[in-house]
């Protein structure tokens, strides 16, 4: 309240976009709003053409994106945007994004130049063993030697996503294929340099069971357990023996994706004990199938679970 008329404070929301985040949804709104300063654009809300007649918008100084909005840069104001995140226990985050500062080029560097252009990259290499990761390296490094239109990103990519990742590894930061080609040279040779790092794969951490919220169901999405394993059926009538006398209706005809006298599948307060009986009986499963969390966590709905 307060506020101008022509300047609310404009409300939207990342999961009108991409539906539940669970766990992420706080980080994908930071990211949201990174990209709105970027492309100084607040994008539109989706499925919010009825405000809801619950909020008091006159003088509330709040408003809706009901349409994509320019937010270009304004040297008299630095653009600001809240994000909020909140979790079904109570656990809210909330981060204020502020634009940067604008850059001014560089002295020589042209008005406009794609920075990201002028990055390093990190380039991969692994091997059985030490000698086998060496070997490799000088093999990338003699192939590479005399071919300046192989693009850096190119070979990035190929040997982060197309290449067998082995124990031994290393990774090579390089601007060109020039400082590539040395680094990998200086790796062969076994020799010390500030752009490789060595290290070995181990097997690490413990198994955590993660329990998503509202958002994560289909129908039906238990049928095929609850007619193939008797510890999951087993679970889920538990959880339906207990649930039933508070929602008056199967959570296992839900799970099943049968037709029974429970209310619509996309009902808050049928999709929420479908969850619960769904993260009890896959946990049930897990645990007789041997596998042991070392940790639970769950994301709102889920941490009931």
């Amino acid at each position: 309240p307060g506020r101008a008329a022509d300047r609310p404070v404009y409300l939207g929301s990342s999961k009108s976009n991409i539906g539940h985040a669970q766990a992420a949804a706080g980080v994908i709104g930071v990211m949201k709003m990174v990209l709105a300063l970027q492309h100084e654009t607040l994008p539109k809300t989706l499925h919010a053409e009825e405000p809801s007649p619950l909020v008091e918008w006159d003088g509330s100084g709040l408003e809706l994106l009901q349409d994509a909005r320019a937010w270009a840069r304004d040297a008299a104001r630095v653009r600001r945007a809240g994000v909020s995140s909140f979790g079904l226990s109570g656990t809210n985050a909330h981060v204020i994004v502020e634009e940067p500062p604008a850059v001014e080029p560089a002295d020589g560097e042209p008005a406009g130049v794609d920075r990201g252009q002028l990055s390093v990259l990190p380039v991969v290499v692994s091997g059985r063993d030490e000698s086998a990761l060496r070997g490799q390296a000088g093999r990338w490094a003699s192939w590479l030697s005399g071919r300046e239109g192989v693009g850096l990103v190119d070979v990035a990519v190929t040997a982060a996503r197309h290449r067998s990742h082995f124990g031994s590894r290393a990774s090579v930061v390089a601007a060109d294929s020039v400082e590539l080609v040395g680094a990998l040279e200086a790796l062969a040779g076994g020799r010390a340099h500030d752009a490789v790092v060595t290290g070995g794969a181990e097997r690490r951490g413990k198994v955590v069971f993660v329990y998503p919220g509202q958002g994560s169901q289909w129908v039906g999405m238990g049928r095929e357990l609850l007619a193939s394993s008797g510890v999951f059926a087993e679970s889920v009538d538990a959880c339906d023996v207990a649930l039933r006398p508070f929602t008056g209706w199967s959570v296992r005809e839900v799970l099943a994706g049968e037709e029974g006298d429970h209310p619509p599948f996309d009902r808050v307060d049928v999709v929420q004990p479908a969850l619960f009986a769904m993260g009890v009986a896959l946990s049930a499963l897990w645990r007789s199938l041997g596998v042991e969390p070392g940790a639970v966590v769950g994301h709102s709905q889920g941490e009931v679970v």
